[in-house]
Formats: structure tokens, C-alpha cells, sequence
């Protein structure tokens, strides 16, 4: 739909008048890096607005509503799959994109035992809070996007990496909505006594305007997925522990991918265990890592708190091309990360507005430059890397550290395998390493262009009684890589596979190669970062984004379902029921 110029700016002008001036971006430049995912997608957007405020936001939603506009709503914009970016240039609707950055309050609540999280609140600044009561949150570090936001995991079903916490969920939220007759409602789930009109209820929370007897129990509702470990523990399930298109972890704003407004979420928090120990696990006959699975999982009182898979091949990328994240994690600290990326972003930015310099720029300036700096891993970590191809770091906490210790001690060294229980410095390395690898294969593609057409990031959920884990390609698939890259959360299943495709090949036709590949092992796909704009969205997922945005006001095109308001053509009519 084509819109007036004269319509355009009096639309402007409206957003202006709610946000100020300098929080309504137009420009090519000031709203390039609100436009692109850091993987996929990317398109135009005749606004990014950057509210103050959960008013400023609800008033925005209720401009660009009335205005016909597409909305998305965007957080830290670190998805993996582009979900919360435009993407193509075909919409029946101009688009404005809403960041929540600047919204990003954090409330403990009950002593510290839960939290309530704005919309732009990140991992990191829930971390530094909970630091203080001894908590922890759903996902810490071990998440494998850098300032990634807490409603954005809810929003996403998002997986993490701590296998007793289970995916990002929760059923008590605060949230705005459009209805089938285009009006806004904003809809209440919190718990929380706050008023009755929008303006009060937004007022009221964001100043932490209530009482402790006005935050209430409903025994109906959760706040974290309780009941994720009985889930994992069933090793002879035929289906996956988790993922994205769950219907069992879909419910109004987890797992909704922008098709609300998320305001307010409320979280479970979980006490943090003063003693751990990491262990480090090497092996030739993958075999060996199932039986240990297996084991773990069935007989052990206390399961890891972490248990990741680490392939040679992506060890040795990430040990290069992840090399800068790592050293940025281990010496600038979190929360300086933030800044780090967005000079990153700046500089792109400038550079693909000078035709003589390349759009990637910062990425070959950091390769180059961390090239300089000497071996930054363990000397043990490089011995079990030139010894085996699989790898898995086990985290344990309280009694069970003593359980694993004398299970690996019986189980290792074997003929195709051993273990070694890690100082405190190379747990910190190896998990720090295991976590640079999610960037690593986007880093190689960036400074190898010449030989990498482009990458196809999938991540999978594999049946909970799967022994074959190990992926076996046809000739017809392998032959047209450059690398293939496997990690991921092993005693849920859930690996990490990115495939850098030559050049001269298809990725698209690869992809959709992988997937067949997928379905007929019983995979679920994807498993922690959401459909995006990759995937297509299955029926129970596509049923829940419409029961939740009939008239497709809100991010549309997610999933790969329809760009049009209503859904398109066969969209009229009542949404089908979740």
C-alpha cells in the first residue's frame, strides 16, 4: 500500500509528538542497524521509534494501528533467525519498527525468588540484579547472543543452556494486543494489582508503584517451565525435550515472536550454587558420549547444570574466528559489550556508504587484529582438541560433583576416550570458548567471501531416545561445503549446525536438502532460536500467531506466513483457536 506524502509526515509529526524528536529515526543510516538481523533478514522501515517509556510504547502501537502501519517490535535485535527485522520489500503496509532498548527496568520481586522484567531489559543487567540476592535467571552467559533481552526469550521460547532450567517460559505476562476489530486492548496476566485503566496500570509498574499484597498467586499460572527435568530425564521418548513450536510451551506471550506487544514479564529466579566443578570430557567413538547421556540422565540424583557438545571442527573455527568475542568476554567484562557491537555496527555502517571500502570492514579489523594476539585457550583444552573429535564440558553443582567424579573415574580413560577434571581458569576458558562459537561461523563467512556463498545455521531437537546423534551427509551435500560446524546442549538433544556453503552452490537448495534429511530422523526444527524468517512456521505455531494478531498487524511475514493485513486473501474471518 502506497502512502502520501502528505499522510507520511503527518504520521511522523504523530510519533514525534510522543517520543521527541530524537527517538524517531528515518534515515538510511540512523536506521540501518534496526533494519538488519546480525544473520538474516533486513528490509525497509519507514520509521524506528525508541520509546522512553511502557506509555510512550502502548501510545505508539495505538499511533501506527490507527495509521495502518505494520509494527514490529524489537529488542536487542540479536536474533539468530531475523525475527524481529523487516524482511523484503514486498508488505502491504509501511513498516515501523519499535526498539524497547531504552525500556529496560528490572523489579525482584518475593525477596529476589522472582523478577519482573521491562521489555528492554537484557541478561546481563538481570544478572548484575540478582547478583545481589544470590540468585540466577533462566539463561546467564551460555546464551549465544550478546546482550540479548529477557522478553525476547520469552517471546521466542528461546532454549538457553542450563539444562535444570529448562526453555525460556512463562504465563504471567503484561502485553498489548490487536483485535479482530482492529482496536488495542492491553491485557493484564502479571499477578499483579495495578488499576484498571492502560495509562494507570503502565504508570503504576513502570515507577514500581505496588505493594507486596498486590502481587498475587495464581495457582493456575507459572512463571518457568517446573516441570522441564522429569521431561528431560525420559530417555527413551521418541519425541525431542524441547523446542520452539511446543504447543505445550506456547501460551499468549512465550513463544508469541512479536505478535503482541510484550510489556512486562514475570520470571521464576533460581538460587545460585556456591560450589561447582567443570569437567572435561574427550572421545574418538561418539558411542560413548550417548552411554554417558544415557546414564546421567537416568541414574544420576543431580544432573549437570551445564553439558555442552563440542565437534574438533568447530573447535578449531571458533578457536580463530571466535577468537575476539572471547577475549572481549574475558578482559572488558559483559557489560561493555553492548557499546563494543554498536562502534562494530557504526563502523559498517560508515564503510557502506564509501564505495571503495568494504560493507564488512570491522569484521576483516577484528580478525586481523586478534590474529595478533598469541594462543588464548588452556594447554590441556589443545591436547584433548589434537587427541579427539568429540568433545562435552559438564558443569556440576553440590552432591553432584562427587557423583560424576567417581562415574567418569570408572568410566575413563577407555580405549577411545578420557576425561580430566578442569581448574577453575579452564572451566571459565572452555565454556567461554564453546560459547564464542555461535559468531565464529558468521565471522568466517564475512572475511572468506571469496570461497563461502553463505551460511545455513540450523539448530535441531533429536528424539530423547536417539543413539545415532552423529549427522551423516550424502556426498551430494558434503561436497558443496566448506565447513560444517556441530555444538550444542547435549543431554537436551539440541545441536548447533552451521554449514558455510561454497561458493557456486545453492544454499537454499542445501537447506531444504537438510530438512528432509531432518524429518525423516524425527528432528524438530529449529529447537531454541525460533522460525524467524528461515523456517516456515508449523500449523500448531502458525495457529497460536493468529489466535494472538487476527487482523496480522504485528511482525508479519514471521514464520514464513503472510505479509498482508488479515492475513491475505484466505485470511478473513475469525483466527483459528490455539
Amino acid at each position: 500500500m502506497v502512502q502520501s506524502a502528505t499522510d507520511r509526515t503527518r504520521f511522523l509529526a504523530d510519533l514525534v509528538a510522543i517520543v521527541g524528536r530524537r527517538y524517531v529515526l528515518t534515515g538510511e543510516t540512523a536506521t540501518r542497524r534496526y533494519r538488519r538481523g546480525i544473520r538474516f533478514g533486513s528490509g525497509p522501515a519507514v520509521a524506528v521509534v525508541r520509546p522512553g517509556s511502557l506509555l510512550e510504547m502502548w501510545q505508539t502501537l495505538h499511533a501506527c494501528v490507527a495509521a495502518n502501519r505494520i509494527v514490529i517490535v524489537q529488542a536487542a535485535n540479536t536474533g539468530l533467525t531475523g525475527g524481529s527485522t523487516p524482511n523484503g520489500e514486498d508488505y502491504d503496509r509501511e513498516i515501523v519498527i519499535v526498539s524497547t532498548r531504552r525500556v529496560a527496568g528490572v523489579m525482584l520481586l518475593k525477596n529476589g525468588r522472582q523478577v519482573l522484567c521491562l521489555p528492554g531489559a537484557t541478561l546481563f543487567q538481570l544478572e548484575r540484579e540478582l547478583q545481589k540476592v544470590g540468585r540466577e535467571p533462566h539463561s546467564v552467559i551460555g546464551s549465544s547472543c550478546i546482550g540479548a533481552s529477557v522478553c525476547g526469550g520469552i517471546a521466542n521460547n528461546s532454549g538457553g543452556a542450563l539444562l535444570q532450567r529448562g526453555p525460556a517460559f512463562t504465563q504471567m505476562a503484561l502485553f498489548a494486543q490487536v483485535g479482530e476489530d482492529g482496536e488495542v486492548t492491553l491485557v493484564n496476566h502479571l499477578g499483579i494489582r495495578l488499576g484498571d485503566d492502560p495509562e494507570t496500570i503502565l504508570r503504576r509498574l513502570e515507577a514500581g508503584a505496588f505493594t507486596p499484597e498486590d502481587i498475587v498467586d495464581d495457582a493456575g499460572r507459572a512463571c518457568s517451565d517446573s516441570n522441564y527435568l522429569g521431561h528431560v530425564r525420559a530417555i527413551d521418548a521418541d519425541t525431542p525435550a524441547r523446542f520452539n513450536a511446543d504447543p505445550q510451551r506456547l501460551f499468549e506471550a512465550s513463544g508469541a515472536a512479536g505478535k503482541v506487544m510484550l510489556l512486562a514479564a514475570r520470571l521464576d529466579t533460581f538460587a545460585k550454587d556456591e560450589e561447582s566443578t567443570d569437567f572435561y570430557i574427550g572421545t574418538n567413538d561418539p558411542e560413548e558420549l550417548t552411554a554417558l547421556r544415557r546414564h546421567m540422565l537416568g541414574t544420576f540424583a543431580e544432573l549437570p547444570a551445564q553439558a555442552e557438545y563440542i565437534h574438533r571442527d568447530a573447535f578449531d573455527i571458533a578457536e580463530r574466528y571466535g577468537k575476539d568475542t572471547f577475549l572481549a568476554v574475558r578482559h572488558l567484562g559483559t557489560a561493555r559489550l553492548p557499546l563494543l557491537f554498536a562502534f562494530k555496527d557504526w563502523l559498517d555502517g560508515f564503510c557502506a556508504k564509501v564505495r571503495f571500502l568494504p560493507s564488512n570492514a570491522s569484521d576483516r579489523l577484528l580478525q586481523a587484529v586478534t590474529g595478533l594476539f598469541p594462543r588464548h585457550l588452556p594447554a590441556r583444552l589443545y591436547e584433548f582438541r589434537d587427541r579427539f573429535e568429540h568433545h562435552l564440558v559438564l558443569r556440576m553443582n553440590g552432591g553432584g560433583i562427587g557423583e560424576a567424579r567417581r562415574y567418569l573415574a570408572s568410566a575413563f580413560p577407555s580405549a577411545t576416550g578420557d576425561f580430566f577434571e578442569c581448574t577453575c581458569d579452564e572451566g571459565r576458558k572452555a565454556f567461554l570458548h564453546r560459547f564464542a562459537m555461535a559468531g565464529a561461523a558468521t565471522r568466517y563467512r564475512a572475511v572468506h567471501r571469496e570461497e563461502v556463498a553463505d551460511l545455513v545455521a540450523l539448530d535441531i531437537a533429536l528424539p530423547r531416545n536417539e543413539r545415532r546423534w552423529v549427522e551423516e551427509l550424502p556426498p551430494t551435500i558434503a561436497d558443496k561445503l566448506v565447513h560444517r560446524l556441530y555444538y550444542g546442549h547435549f543431554f537436551c538433544h539440541v545441536f548447533h549446525q552451521d554449514y558455510l556453503v561454497k561458493r557456486g552452490a545453492d544454499p537454499i537448495e542445501i537447506e531444504h536438502a537438510m530438512w528432509a534429511i531432518l524429518d525423516e530422523r524425527g528432528a524438530e526444527y529449529p529447537a531454541e532460536h525460533n522460525v524467524g524468517h528461515l523456517y516456515p512456521a508449523k500449523p500448531a505455531l502458525v495457529r497460536h500467531y493468529r489466535s494472538l494478531d487476527p487482523t496480522n498487524s504485528l511482525n508479519p511475514r514471521i514464520g514464513q506466513t503472510s505479509k498482508c493485513r488479515h492475513w491475505g486473501e484466505d485470511g478473513e474471518g475469525p483466527p483459528a483457536a490455539s
